[in-house]
C-alpha cells in the first residue's frame, strides 16, 4: 500500500515560514490519516477521503479556501478516476458545496459522469449535499485588493491499495480572478488520470497541463513500458518546451512513487506505512 498527496505550489500570497511549516505538518498528518484509512478501504475510497481532508483545510486552494473568480464568486472543480475499471467522474465550476470530490464520487454510478455549473449543483442538492460557503476572509481580502496568486493551487491524491488497485483524485478552487466559465485541468484526463498500470494527479497552471496532456501522457507511457522516472522526464521535457508550469504525483502498479515539478515548489507528502517524504 502506498499513498502520495499534493497541495498545489508554495507560491500563493502568503509564503511565510509559518505557512510553509503549517503545510508540511498538515500534509504529513493527512497522509498518515489516509494511509490508515487505506488499510481497510479501496484506493478509490481512499483518494476521495484524502482529498476531502485537503478540501477542508483552508491552507489549500480547494473546497474551503478556494479562490474567488473575476465576478466575485467561487467555482470549484474536482474529479476521480478508478484505475481498475477506467471510470472517470467529475464536476466543473460547481458552487456552494463543501467537498466537490465527494460529488464526483457519487457520480461514478451514473452514465453521465461529468457535470458542470448549475447541473452539477442541482445534482449535488438532489443527492443530499447541503449548501456551504467555502469563502474565507483571506480570499475576500485578496479579491478586493486584486492580488493574484499565479493560479497554482490544487490538491490531489494517488493511492495503491492492498489489492494492487490504483486511483487518483484531484480538486481545485481555481486560479483566482479568472474569466467566468474558465475550465481548469482538474476535472479532465490531462490533470487526473489512472489505469491499472499508473495513476497521476497534477497541479499548476491548468492551461499548460491541458496543452501538455500531462497526466494522460505519463500514464500512457508507463502503460507502454517506460518506467515512472523516464515517463515523467519525457513529459516534463515537453512541458518545458511550452514553458509550462506544473507538478505531478504518481504511483505505478509496482508501488513506485514519483513526483516532479517544473518550477519550485510543489507541496506534497508520501507515506508507505514506514517512511514519510515531505516537501522542503
Amino acid at each position: 500500500m502506498k499513498i502520495i498527496i499534493h497541495g498545489g505550489f508554495f507560491s500563493e500570497s502568503d509564503q511565510s515560514h509559518e505557512v510553509k511549516v503549517a503545510k508540511q505538518n498538515s500534509l504529513k498528518a493527512i497522509a498518515a490519516q489516509a494511509f490508515e484509512y487505506l488499510k481497510s478501504h479501496s484506493a478509490e475510497e481512499t483518494v476521495v477521503y484524502a482529498v476531502s481532508l485537503l478540501e477542508d483545510d483552508a491552507l489549500f486552494n480547494a473546497g474551503t479556501g478556494s479562490q474567488i473568480q473575476s465576478d466575485g464568486k467561487i467555482r470549484m472543480s474536482a474529479s476521480l478516476m478508478n484505475g481498475q475499471n477506467q471510470k472517470f467522474a467529475g464536476v466543473i465550476n460547481i458552487e456552494n458545496v463543501k467537498n466537490p470530490i465527494q460529488i464526483a464520487q457519487v457520480l461514478m454510478k451514473e452514465d453521465d459522469r461529468v457535470l458542470g455549473g448549475n447541473g452539477a449543483k442541482t445534482y449535488a442538492t438532489e443527492n443530499g449535499f447541503e449548501d456551504y460557503s467555502t469563502e474565507i476572509p483571506q480570499r475576500r481580502k485578496e479579491y478586493a485588493e486584486k492580488l493574484k496568486n499565479g493560479g497554482k493551487g490544487t490538491v490531489g491524491c494517488v493511492a495503491l491499495d492492498q489489492k494492487g488497485k490504483l486511483a487518483a483524485a484531484t480538486s481545485t478552487g481555481g486560479k483566482g480572478f479568472e474569466i467566468v466559465g474558465r475550465i481548469s485541468d482538474s476535472a479532465t484526463v490531462a490533470g487526473n488520470f489512472a489505469n491499472e498500470y499508473c495513476a497521476v494527479s497534477c497541479t499548476g497552471v491548468g492551461e499548460d497541463i491541458v496543452s501538455n496532456a500531462t497526466a494522460a501522457k505519463i500514464v500512457t507511457r508507463v502503460t507502454d513500458g517506460m518506467n515512472l522516472k523516464v515517463a515523467f522526464g519525457k513529459t516534463f521535457t515537453e512541458l518545458k518546451e511550452i514553458d509550462g508550469f506544473a507538478g505531478a504525483i504518481a504511483i505505478d502498479h509496482h508501488g513506485n512513487i514519483f513526483h516532479q515539478d517544473s518550477y519550485p515548489t510543489m507541496v506534497f507528502a508520501s507515506y508507505d506505512g514506514e517512511e514519510f517524504e515531505i516537501f522542503d
